[in-house]
């Protein structure tokens, strides 16, 4: 039965695609050396065939139809409503895809996300294909996504770029991570910032929205001030449509645990991170990007807007973080890593929770110092990579 079947996906998609229907294209990383990076180690990079992935079209196109004649049979006229959704997801034997295809169209977003890690590796001929295919089965996809490396992009030429675009893909989200050299080298990223703008550029010309994930923290205790100014330099001559920001961290199964564990990289703390992305975001200039801070590994999520309008306001959040006393820092940090807080402004709008806290804060601290608060904070994060 077509609610018992299913179609393959990768482990992981960006935040904004929580929506979005999810397809892989290939699987897993074929650079895969990067220090900071948890996902698709130890797995085998491999292109999938194209009668493979528009076999996977077609499965989801033969469910978004049962669901649909599903949504007439229980009388709601052909929408996914709360009533076609309850009945799916309370029904035994159901897929987990299909399951997945009923929150697709009861949202609406329009939007699919290819996985997984660079997908723009398939040879241009193929893409366009699996592309065309879709928009054919799923004329209501509006937005079609994927990640790419940058070092894979700047090897395509413009006029297959175009074509890419033409088929049906709108935007690529590209992990830049940062601008300086020295951080890329010693990250193992496998490319220089002059590849990165390079590939930026090519995707700008083709037509492409262009997402670039920017790393504060990458550059650690020695290198944050290079780090911050060079990529903000970077984009600058990309001009991206998105600048995301993914603050650092480093959980033990992360290749770069090992330098933390031998010295040879330090961490920077909460606030001195904060202090690179102000010198980041002042660095900024001339271009119009959307900066977005949607994840809960940053701690100031209201970091965020239009360049150039937005610039002092987001400024002005970072600010308001700095000026806070030292305990008052401590307690936002807490409420950030368990998903109380967004902004610096929230400590005043809840009394009750801020006092919580506190009393938490005192409980650690009690048993085991401030480095026993720092090691909370820590474990609360990292469970979220």
């Amino acid at each position: 039965m077509i609610r018992e079947a299913s179609f393959e996906q990768g482990p992981i998609r960006p935040p904004n695609e929580a929506r979005s229907f999810l397809l892989r294209v290939t699987r897993n990383c074929p650079w895969n050396q990067c220090l900071f990076c948890p996902v698709y180690k130890h797995r085998e990079f491999s292109l999938r065939s194209v009668a493979e992935i528009k076999t996977d079209i077609q499965t989801a196109r033969d469910m978004a139809d049962d669901i649909h004649a599903l949504s007439i049979q229980l009388g709601s006229n052909g929408n996914v409503d709360d009533r076609v959704v309850s009945h799916i997801t309370g029904t035994r034997g159901t897929s987990d895809c299909y399951r997945g295809m009923a929150v697709w169209m009861y949202y609406g977003t329009g939007a699919c996300f290819l996985q997984d890690a660079d997908n723009l590796i398939m040879k241009t001929d193929d893409l366009v294909e699996v592309l065309t295919f879709l928009r054919q089965k799923f004329p209501e996809i509006k937005r079609i996504t994927t990640y790419s490396r940058s070092k894979t992009v700047a090897r395509k030429s413009i006029e297959s770029l175009k074509r890419i675009r033409e088929a049906g893909l709108n935007r690529v989200h590209i992990g830049l991570e940062s601008g300086c050299d020295a951080v890329l080298k010693l990250m193992k990223k496998g490319v220089t910032a002059a590849v990165h703008v390079e590939a930026g550029q090519k995707l700008v010309s083709a037509g492409m929205e262009v997402s670039e994930y920017v790393m504060p923290g990458l550059g650690g205790q020695a290198l944050w001030r290079e780090h911050a100014i060079e990529t903000a330099q970077t984009l600058n001559r990309i001009n991206p449509d998105f600048i995301r920001l993914r603050s650092l961290r480093v959980p033990s199964r992360v290749p770069l645990f090992e330098k933390l564990e031998n010295g040879s990289f330090t961490m920077q703390t909460d606030d001195a991170v904060v202090e690179e992305i102000r010198v980041f975001i002042e660095t900024l200039d001339g271009i119009q990007s959307t900066v977005t801070s949607d994840h809960i590994m940053n701690l100031l999520e209201t970091v965020a807007g239009k360049l150039p309008e937005d610039k002092d306001r987001m400024l002005d959040v970072i600010r308001s973080y700095q000026s806070l006393s030292e305990s008052e820092r401590m307690i936002y940090r807490v409420g950030r890593r368990g998903g109380v807080y967004r902004s610096p402004a929230d400590l005043k709008t809840d009394g009750a929770t801020c006092s919580r806290i506190r009393s938490l804060i005192q409980e650690v601290e009690s048993a085991g110092g401030k480095d026993g608060v720092d090691r909370f904070i820590t474990e609360m994060v990292d469970q979220y990579i």
